[in-house]
């Protein structure tokens, strides 16, 4: 159980908005053994306890590596998890090993701030220059996004943002505040001009010094906070699972309406 719950917090725990032509969603590749798998193949692999190591994204060398042996099947850096796999000494050698007690979700102590709790106040320093301060947003609906350049979770969650969030609320009193944490400005706009290709064009900010995701949790990206008119803490939502954009959209129009 300890295996799947890793394998689905790595899968989903880091969009159509073009105008005239359909935007291509980023998708995760996942290779084991020098070879792509299937995600039914990754969770047998983690049912039969033969998962060494994952790693969430890659460094651009080896993504370029991969890139000469299959092609374009390889997108992006971030969205690929490589999978180790026990050797046949080293799966004896777990066999042997006295079993775990099962580590009890961590997520439950990762947040400074929930429902309910006023939401601590900021500025944040956006990439185009601007400042916003959150308490000037008194009487909107804010969806506080944390995330980083080398989340993948959080990368496939801007990518359905547009479609599922920005488009149904545009000209309502919502405002979303993505910030990126402990990176500088230049490193996010670089990721972020890469991000277009995929229909993510929104402005972000940045917390190079943590100052304030410090303010809210700690811990796993992505997180997502929503506030209320009144300033007050009313969803929390912790990685991207699947559905996990549309329950935020979900959460935001139920507060548009108060």
């Amino acid at each position: 159980m300890r295996k799947l719950f890793v394998l689905f917090f790595v899968l989903y725990g880091c969009t159509l908005f073009g105008q005239e032509k359909e935007v291509i969603k980023p998708k995760y590749v996942i290779i084991a053994n020098n070879e792509i798998i299937t995600e039914a193949e990754l969770n047998k692999f983690a049912v039969d306890g033969l998962i060494k190591n994952v790693n969430n994204g890659v460094s651009q060398k080896e993504r370029d590596q991969f890139a000469k042996k299959f092609g374009n099947k390889i997108g992006d850096k971030e969205f690929i998890i490589k999978v180790e796999i026990l050797t046949e000494k080293e799966k004896l050698e777990r066999a042997n090993q006295p079993k775990k007690a099962v580590v009890k979700n961590k997520n439950e102590n990762e947040l400074k701030l929930n429902i309910g709790d006023p939401a601590s106040d900021f500025t944040v320093q956006m990439i185009d220059g601007k400042n916003i301060t959150l308490s000037h947003l008194k009487g909107k609906v804010v969806l506080v996004n944390y995330w980083a350049t080398w989340c993948a979770p959080c990368l496939m969650e801007f990518t359905e943002i547009p479609e599922k969030i920005l488009q149904p609320f545009k000209g309502k009193d919502f405002v979303l505040i993505p910030i990126s944490i402990a990176e500088s400005k230049e490193k996010v706009e670089k990721k972020m001009q890469e991000m277009k290709k995929y229909g993510v064009t929104f402005n972000v900010g940045i917390d190079p010094t943590k100052k304030i995701w410090d303010l809210y949790a700690t811990g796993s990206i992505p997180k997502n906070f929503v506030i209320d008119k009144k300033g007050v803490v009313r969803y929390v939502s912790i990685g991207n699972p699947e559905g996990s954009v549309d329950k935020l959209a979900a959460e935001i129009k139920k507060l548009l309406a108060e």
